[in-house]
């Protein structure tokens, strides 16, 4: 397998290998708490620090961990650095915990920090498993907010955003509340906005692709032309 260099293993966790839009992983979270910038930004947030700090672990001790109880290890690792993140969430931002609610201790089980302990951390240096953590858990954190965006602004009309220490509400800007559909902000709205996002996603993607490919069949003719 031919080792991947730093920047692409920070950086294709951010589009090309996304857990949500490309692997549609963990997609509980992600339609549970993105009915808010808020929320959206909170479980990102705690993703984030979850996946670095699991990841940076799990590759320190993987020497010493027998393949037997690696899996059964690793989940211990995660319960212990969520259960650290809950509570701190619950000292210093009381609003936004009681927000996430049970998709804060849910974290545990997200496929996504699995994953990427056990097909990477387990295999790779430090500071590879920190790219690592770090790309794959703000690819995570972008497409919550980009989810979180539209159903927050067709669902309630704009954007408010609250203080995620004090819960005070820090700006509110609805010009579209008029005209706002709350099924955004309901499950069924996640569900229709996610596969919106999804189709415009794949079809931008294959537009590059078709582009890329054309550009190479000109490139081959006119190196063609040349040759004759």
């Amino acid at each position: 397998m031919e080792k991947q260099s730093k920047k692409s293993i920070f950086i294709n966790p951010l589009i090309k290998e996304n857990a949500i839009l490309i692997n549609l992983l963990g997609m509980c979270p992600v339609l549970g708490v993105t009915t808010s910038i808020n929320n959206a930004l909170g479980m990102g947030v705690a993703v984030i620090l979850v996946l670095f700090c699991t990841n940076t672990f799990i590759s320190l001790i993987r020497k010493w961990v027998p393949d037997e109880v690696r899996i059964p290890v690793f989940i211990v690792i995660i319960a212990c650095f969520v259960t650290m993140i809950e509570y701190l969430m619950k000292a210093f931002t009381p609003d936004l915990a009681s927000n996430l609610g049970l998709f804060i201790p849910m974290i545990t089980v997200n496929c996504i920090i699995l994953g990427r302990a056990e097909a990477f951390a387990s295999k790779n240096t430090v500071v590879d498993s920190m790219l690592d953590g770090l790309g794959t858990g703000i690819g995570f954190l972008g497409s919550c907010l980009l989810l979180a965006f539209f159903r927050e602004v067709l669902g309630t009309g704009g954007i408010s955003f609250n203080n995620p220490f004090t819960g005070k509400q820090l700006f509110s800007f609805l010009p579209l509340e008029a005209i706002k559909m709350p099924i955004f902000v309901q499950t069924s709205g996640a569900f229709m906005m996610f596969g919106l996002i999804l189709g415009v996603f794949f079809a931008i993607q294959l537009k590059i692709e078709e582009s890329k490919k054309l550009k190479e069949k000109k490139a081959k003719e006119n190196l063609a032309k040349e040759v004759k």
